[in-house]
């Protein structure tokens, strides 16, 4: 009979180990490849950078430099001032003392104005004078017509009939003004092919600026260009009448609805004259009328005495 009442010995077999040796070396070593990738990588910077780099560095990381004067009024800064030259700032002295004789903005007609002294001064000034407002005159008309190409641009813009014909209605600012050009496009013409009358979108358009020229103190030259290769029924009719008909017709237009007959400089054809692509006369946006609005100074200048 077996003896169920035995008892069940378990054995636990506990394993020595090494003892805990700490992972402070593990900080140091990469502390230490830190500190040496930084080093090289500050040398790499040194050896690539310029002399003058060098010193603007030096020039940032050094501590501005304050005059001991005692000239201020004191507070925050105790009375001491700093000058404009940087890092290198000493007292407020060097703002007032120039390093340099003081000289006039024009030192020839300053020259002059010592030397003859009299009417000859007096005509100087009045030289510099005139110089000084037609420079500002410039500036006047400039704005005035950046006002007015935008003026159009948004009158244009506005109209829905236009919309179509945006690519055909150019207007671009320059040096003596503005220059406007109605020009036709493949498959969207300004003018029926032969005649002399626009269409009543080209006519909007030309209503559409006229009232903004008018208010521009300026002259204006009105040009018909025609593109190669067109053909005409009657002989005595071809690329010059018809581009100098489409010139005169925009400005009757443009004196239809405002614009005075005294501001009209020339109207002229060109014909196939300066094509608008020169590589490919026979583009349709050779045909086109282009005004020219120019600036105008005035006859006598405002500074002139009688």
């Amino acid at each position: 009979m077996a003896n169920f009442e035995q008892p069940i010995i378990i054995k636990k077999v506990k394993k020595g180990g090494h003892g805990h040796h700490g992972g402070a070396w593990k900080i140091a070593y990469a502390d230490f490849v830190t500190a040496m990738m930084a080093f090289f990588l500050l040398m790499w910077l040194i050896n690539m950078t310029t002399a003058e780099q060098k010193q603007g560095l030096a020039d940032y990381f050094s501590p501005p430099s304050i005059s001991l004067s005692s000239s201020g009024a004191g507070g925050v800064m105790g009375g001491q001032a700093m000058d404009n030259e940087g890092a290198s700032m000493s007292g407020s002295a060097s703002d007032i003392t120039a390093k340099e004789p003081a000289s006039p903005s024009d030192a020839t007609t300053g020259e002059a104005e010592k030397a003859v002294g009299g009417q000859a001064k007096e005509n100087g000034s009045e030289l510099q004078a005139t110089s000084d407002s037609e420079f500002n005159l410039k500036s006047v008309d400039s704005q005035e017509f950046h006002s007015a190409a935008a003026s159009i641009r948004q009158a244009w813009q506005s109209m829905p009939e236009l919309t179509p014909f945006m690519d055909n209605l150019m207007i671009e600012e320059t040096e003596d003004g503005l220059d406007i050009q109605i020009v036709d496009q493949q498959g969207r013409r300004m003018f029926p092919e032969g005649s002399k009358y626009p269409l009543e979108t080209t006519r909007a358009a030309i209503a559409a600026m006229a009232p903004y020229l008018q208010q521009l103190n300026a002259q204006m030259s009105i040009s018909g260009y025609t593109a190669a290769g067109g053909r005409y029924e009657n002989p005595r009719y071809g690329a010059w009448e018809l581009s100098a008909d489409r010139a005169n017709v925009v400005r009757s237009t443009l004196g239809e609805f405002g614009l005075s007959d005294d501001r009209i400089k020339s109207v002229s054809g060109r014909a196939t004259d300066e094509p608008f692509f020169p590589n490919d006369p026979y583009m349709a946006a050779n045909e086109r009328v282009k005004i020219t609005v120019i600036k105008t100074a005035p006859p006598v200048p405002m500074s002139l005495k009688p």
